[in-house]
Formats: structure tokens, C-alpha cells, sequence
């Protein structure tokens, strides 16, 4: 438990509000559709926007923000932006979403049936 308190998993931890901060960047349907994309290693924005069915100038803005929170970060190729998540955080709180939202059903949820869904959120922490 000392260490939930040196992460700041405390009730009374400054962290809480970033975390809230957090939740409320991911209470996007095309931001948690873009972290989904860029799960498997980074994208461009043309290929985003076509990955996720949205303008470009809209996955832009929504990669923006994504920028500014830290959540993704940028490389650059000639002209072209490349796109990737900054750290597994993000795509093991969209894949935990995602299983929760499924426990939402009812009954048992696939991420339960399969070990290949349970192996591949643990997995998420690296490399899913």
C-alpha cells in the first residue's frame, strides 16, 4: 500500500485532478478511436483520418489536444508528421474502457471468454 501512496494512488493525492483531466481528454469518442489506431505503432494524420472516418482538420485538432496533454507526441519526415502514443498509459486506459464497457452488457464479456484478449490487454502494458 506504501507504494499506491508514493504513486500517488492516494485518496487525498494532487493527482486526482490531473486524472479527471485525463478522463475528460478521452470523453471523445474520436480521440479513443485514435488511440485505438495508434495502439499498434504511429500514424500519420491522412492516415488517422481515414483509419478513424473523420476530416482531417478534425482529427488535427483532436491531435492537438492529444499533443498538449501528453498523450501523443510527434516525428517529422520531410513534411510529413508522424503520429505515437507517448506512453502504454493511454492505450491500457482505452483498452480497460473498452472492457468495462463491455461488463456493461451483460452476461460475460468476449474479453473474458478468449485469453487471447486478457493476454493481449496485460500485453497492452508493452506491446498490444
Amino acid at each position: 500500500m506504501n507504494a499506491d501512496k508514493a504513486c500517488g494512488l492516494d485518496v487525498d493525492s494532487g493527482y486526482v485532478e490531473l486524472a479527471v483531466e485525463v478522463f475528460s481528454m478521452l470523453a471523445d469518442a474520436t480521440r479513443v478511436r485514435i488511440i485505438l489506431a495508434l495502439r499498434d505503432g504511429e500514424m500519420s494524420v491522412n492516415d488517422l483520418a481515414e483509419k478513424v472516418g473523420k476530416p482531417q482538420s478534425a482529427v488535427s485538432q483532436h491531435l492537438a489536444k492529444m499533443r498538449m496533454a501528453r498523450m501523443v507526441s510527434t516525428r517529422h519526415e520531410g513534411t510529413r508528421v508522424f503520429y505515437r502514443l507517448e506512453n502504454e498509459h493511454a492505450r491500457q486506459l482505452v483498452a480497460d474502457a473498452i472492457f468495462q464497457a463491455e461488463h456493461t452488457l451483460g452476461g460475460t464479456p468476449r474479453h473474458h471468454h478468449t485469453p487471447s484478449a486478457s493476454t493481449t490487454a496485460a500485453a497492452g502494458n508493452g506491446a498490444a
